[in-house]
C-alpha cells in the first residue's frame, strides 16, 4: 500500500511499520533458541553422570549432592580413568596416602589395591568421606576445598599463620594460586549445578 502525504510518496514508511512485527518475532525466536541451546549446553558440560551413587554417598555422609557433583566434574570431568601427576586417580582424585588415612579413618583393614581408586562406585565412596571428613573438621566449604585440593597439613598451616587466617578457623587468602583458583571453580560449578537441576 502506498499513501501521500505532503505530496510526497511513503511506500517505505507503510512497508518498514509492518516489517517490525515481522523483526520481533524472529528476534524473540531467536532469542528463545539461543536460551534453549544454552541449557542444552551446560547440561552436556555439567552432566549428572554416576547420579545413583552420588546420591548414596551423598546422603551417607551428609555432604550436599551438588558439591560432589562440582569436585568430580572440576577434578575429573567424570572420567574414571583419570590420573593426575602426582598420582591423584579415578573421579575424585584421590592418592595412595590419601585412601589409607581415609580407610583408616573409616575403620576398614585389610590389604586393598589401589586400583580401586578406578572404580567410579568406590572412588565416590571413598571422596564423599573425605569431603565430609574436611567439613566437620573445618567447618567452612572454602577451607574444606582448599584441603581437599591442597592437602589436609598444608591448610593446618595455613590457617596457624595470620598472614593467611585472622581467626585461626577460616582461610582469609589462599596463597596458592592453583588452589585458590581450585576452590573458585568448584564452588561456580556447584552453583551452576543447583540452577540446573535445582539440586
Amino acid at each position: 500500500m502506498i499513501t501521500i502525504r505532503n505530496g510526497k510518496r511513503s511506500l517505505w514508511t507503510t512497508k518498514k511499520r509492518r516489517r517490525w512485527p515481522w523483526v520481533a518475532a524472529v528476534l524473540l525466536l531467536t532469542l528463545a533458541l539461543l536460551a534453549g541451546g544454552t541449557a542444552v549446553f551446560f547440561r552436556q558440560a555439567y552432566p549428572l553422570k554416576y547420579d545413583e551413587w552420588i546420591r548414596k554417598y551423598s546422603q551417607e555422609n551428609d555432604v550436599p549432592v551438588d558439591l560432589v557433583y562440582a569436585v568430580i566434574r572440576t577434578e575429573s570431568s567424570f572420567r574414571p580413568d583419570a590420573q593426575s601427576n602426582i598420582g591423584a586417580k579415578g573421579l575424585m582424585q584421590i592418592t595412595e596416602p590419601t585412601l589409607d588415612w581415609i580407610r583408616f579413618r573409616m575403620g576398614e583393614t585389610g590389604a586393598v589395591s589401589y586400583e580401586i581408586l578406578y572404580d567410579p562406585q568406590e572412588n565416590i565412596r571413598y571422596g564423599t568421606y573425605l569431603l565430609r571428613l574436611l567439613l566437620e573438621e573445618f567447618g567452612s566449604q572454602e577451607t574444606a576445598l582448599a584441603a581437599y585440593h591442597a592437602g589436609r597439613g598444608q591448610v593446618l598451616q595455613w590457617l596457624s599463620d595470620s598472614q593467611y587466617s585472622a581467626d585461626s578457623k577460616t582461610i582469609d587468602t589462599i596463597p596458592f594460586a592453583d588452589t585458590s583458583h581450585y576452590v573458585s571453580k568448584v564452588l561456580r560449578a556447584r552453583n551452576i549445578y543447583k540452577q540446573l537441576y535445582q539440586l
